[in-house]
């Protein structure tokens, strides 16, 4: 009975050990993570291999498994930027990345856990005063947007090409001018648009005045036309044929025929 105790303290022990060793030798990577090895007496952190996947995973005690998220990510930034001529511009943008999955040992190598902070806030910021510096606010207040987007993505991307991060968008939320620059900017847009509808108004009358002119010039063309070729004949038989319609009617009347100076007949009714 005395032996049982003493054969029994080495077996708790030993069973306690190997159950902090298989703690320390299990490792489970999360949906969306992946593992980069570091061991302890084999060279430090791998960058040879893939890092560790999704899944369960047993390694050395030893060693440890430093976690990284790999799926995309957003980093939302809040500047203060100058524009070409030295006024201050707020920016809102957002960067989507995510660390470039073979490539993540080296990332844990050369810039750690924080590489968010180390490479890509600096990244975004440069590009984004870079690019920011080259347009008055007119540009960046009214159609230049797009175009500033897509040259902080550009000179983004070209910062971060050799850290070992994969940019995939950076979006332009907001674009905040000074308010006294603003309402200046709208003021002159607004100006802009009355001169434009008054020149349309100018140029709507011109071509209404054309309109009415050539009509005119049409007409008159046509009564020109129309007075050359009445002649006195024609006119007599027009006036014959009129009076006898007139004839016709119920009315009691009588046709004197030839009697006007023209030589056109004379209508005289008893009414």
């Amino acid at each position: 009975m005395e032996r049982l105790p003493k054969v029994g303290i080495p077996i708790i022990i030993i069973a306690i050990l190997v159950i902090i060793a298989f703690a320390k030798s299990a490792v489970t990577i999360g949906s969306g993570e992946a593992g980069v090895l570091y061991k302890t007496f084999g060279g430090g952190v791998v960058t040879d291999e893939p890092p560790l996947g999704e899944g369960f995973h047993l390694i050395a005690p030893w060693n440890d498994v430093i976690v990284y998220e790999v799926r995309q990510q957003e980093l939302y930034e809040q500047m203060k930027v100058l524009s070409s001529n030295g006024l201050e511009i707020k920016i809102d943008a957002s960067a989507w990345f995510q660390p470039v999955y073979g490539d993540l040992g080296r990332l844990h190598q050369t810039l750690g856990e924080s590489y968010l902070q180390r490479v890509i806030q600096p990244a975004i910021r440069s590009a984004a005063r870079s690019v920011v510096g080259r347009y008055t606010p007119e540009q960046l207040y009214s159609s230049k947007r797009d175009v500033i987007q897509d040259e902080i993505y550009a000179e983004t991307k070209k910062i971060l090409d050799n850290q070992f991060v994969q940019l995939n968008e950076v979006l332009v939320r907001d674009v905040t001018l000074p308010k006294t620059i603003k309402d200046a900017i709208e003021r002159k847009l607004k100006q802009e648009q009355e001169s434009l509808e008054y020149e349309f108004r100018l140029v709507t009358a011109e071509k209404e005045a054309e309109k009415v002119k050539i009509e005119a010039q049409g007409k008159a063309e046509a009564n020109r036309i129309l007075s050359a070729s009445l002649t006195d004949k024609i006119l007599q038989d027009k006036g014959i044929e009129a009076t006898l319609e007139l004839a016709k009617s119920p009315n009691s009347k009588i046709v004197v025929v030839g009697s006007g100076d023209d030589g056109l007949p004379l209508i005289l009714g008893n009414n």
